[in-house]
């Protein structure tokens, strides 16, 4: 669905049309701020919140199915007609805190605890929601096992490939704390519906993911921390008795240069401070570029002693995951 309507929206760009009213004044933003994300997530919560009711019967997630010939010139009306709404919302990266995510980052740190056999301080940067701190609430599945709840309402099915990380039958979790430049407060309608827009409209298991996983918030709070992933982890330091675990997945994108230059000086300083009996680990799922495109990698830096590795490779929204 994305691939035609975002065709349709850059050609509507380079003619000039509704397009280029909306995108005014963001020309020269980079790729990774995911511009085209932006725009098509306003343009889903308008068809979520009943304002742009006419593109109901082509968007999946209220009933209806992609039909580009016909929705196109009703997505020109809602770009001319929403101008403002639309451009107000490119102000705001995509908050899509897949949990699918939660494979990789799951599976990493079950390589932390086989270093470290201890209870967990789970930090998060960049943590929308803080949908994947709930990681323990899920059901995951892969060929030959299984890990977590059950009966959990998300239930991420062919997970995991290649060699099975290290399983633990449970995982200690002490603390929970999520970092957000804006977090998203999933009890209110409004943030609910946030998460939802960015979600691809036709990606039947992610939406399906998505509304089975806020279900389980509204049952399991999290500490969420509105400021920049800098100040966060300048409060952060490793603490006797737990592995304190920093990740992050999909976010390393969206900041600037010197936030990430000062965001990896301090978790080499907090890994300076590590001894066995206070261990470190930073864990993270980012694209990475490699031969000209990118590979989702899941990446592992443990201290004492600031060893790092790749442990595996993801799909963009976590499942599956392969590991090496």
């Amino acid at each position: 669905m994305y691939e035609d309507l975002l065709t349709r929206l850059a050609a509507d760009l380079v003619a000039g049309g509704p397009t280029s009213d909306v995108l005014r004044g963001h020309e020269s933003d980079p790729g990774p701020s995911a511009l085209a994300l932006r725009l098509v997530g306003g343009l889903h919560r308008l068809v979520l919140d009943g304002t742009a009711s006419a593109l109901a019967p082509f968007y999946p997630t209220v009933g209806g199915r992609w039909e580009g010939d016909a929705a196109w010139p009703l997505v020109l009306d809602v770009l001319r007609e929403h101008r403002d709404a639309l451009a107000a919302g490119l102000g705001s990266a995509p908050q899509t805190n897949d949990v699918g995510r939660s494979a990789a980052l799951l599976g990493g740190l079950m390589h932390v605890l086989e270093a470290h056999p201890l209870p967990v301080r789970l930090w998060e940067v960049g943590c929308s929601a803080g949908l994947n701190l709930r990681f323990d609430a899920w059901d995951y599945r892969f060929d030959g096992g299984a890990w977590g709840v059950p009966d959990s309402p998300v239930r991420l099915d062919d997970c995991w490939r290649g060699r099975t990380p290290p399983l633990r039958d449970t995982v200690d979790v002490v603390e929970r704390v999520g970092v957000d430049l804006a977090p998203v407060d999933v009890s209110t309608p409004d943030g609910r519906l946030r998460l939802m827009s960015y979600v691809w409209p036709d990606q039947a298991d992610r939406v399906a993911r998505l509304r089975a996983a806020l279900e389980v918030a509204a049952e399991m709070p999290v500490d969420l921390v509105a400021g920049s992933a800098g100040d966060a982890v300048d409060e952060l330091d490793v603490e006797r008795g737990v592995v304190t675990v920093l990740w992050h997945s999909t976010f390393w994108q969206y900041l600037a240069p010197a936030e990430r230059d000062r965001l990896a000086a301090r978790v080499a300083e907090i890994g300076a401070h590590a001894t066995p009996e206070a261990p470190f680990a930073h864990l993270r799922l980012e694209p990475v570029r490699l031969d000209g495109g990118f590979e989702n990698l899941v990446e592992l830096t443990t201290w004492p002693g600031g060893v790092g590795r790749v442990l595996g490779e993801s799909a963009a929204h976590g499942v599956p995951t392969t590991w090496e």
